[in-house]
C-alpha cells in the first residue's frame, strides 16, 4: 500500500493504517478507514483505493474472538516458518532433486514447530469451529430455545 504513495506521505499514512488495523472495534476501524479515505483519497487514489476496495476482508478478524486478534494481525508465523526453510536452503545450496527439497523443508517445519508458541484462547477454537459468531471479539449469545414437550 505504501507503495502507491510518496515517501514524504509516509509517516502519517503509516500512523493512520495504524489506528485502522489497532482499532478496538470493527465501528472505530471503519471510522479510521473513513478518514484515511478522506486524507488520502483526492490526493492518492490508488492508496485508497488499496485500503477502502476490500476493507470487509481487511477487517474480518473482528468476527473471531479477541484473544485470537494478535495471531490473525500478524503474518509472522508464515515468514518465520518459512525463514527457517530459506536459510537451510541457502546453507546447503539448495536440494539436489524436488522431493529431496520437499523431504528437507518438511522436516525442518517439523522440527520448527516445537519452538511455535501457542495460540491464545485455545479454548475458542473449538467455538470458532463450530461456526459460533463473534462479533468485536465477543461471542453473541444465541437465545435459549424454549424446551421441547414430550409426550406423556
Amino acid at each position: 500500500m505504501l507503495g502507491a504513495l510518496p515517501k514524504s506521505a509516509h509517516p502519517g499514512a503509516k500512523k493512520a493504517l495504524a489506528e485502522i488495523w489497532n482499532a478496538e472495534s470493527k465501528d472505530h476501524a471503519l471510522a479510521a478507514v473513513t478518514a484515511f479515505q478522506a486524507a488520502y483519497g483526492a490526493k492518492f487514489p490508488k492508496a485508497a483505493a488499496k485500503v477502502t476496495d476490500d476493507v470487509e476482508e481487511l477487517l474480518v478478524f473482528y468476527d473471531y474472538p479477541a484473544e485470537h486478534w494478535r495471531h490473525l494481525r500478524t503474518t509472522n508465523p508464515i515468514e518465520s516458518t518459512f525463514a527457517t526453510v530459506r536459510h537451510r536452503t541457502k546453507v546447503t545450496k539448495g536440494p539436489r532433486s524436488r522431493a529431496a527439497g520437499l523431504a528437507m523443508a518438511f522436516k525442518l517445519i517439523e522440527s520448527a514447530q516445537s519452538r511455535w508458541r501457542a495460540v491464545n484462547g485455545a479454548h475458542l477454537v473449538a467455538l470458532v469451529r463450530a461456526g459460533a459468531t463473534f462479533i468485536n471479539g465477543k461471542l453473541v449469545k444465541r437465545p435459549t430455545e424454549s424446551p421441547v414437550p414430550t409426550a406423556a
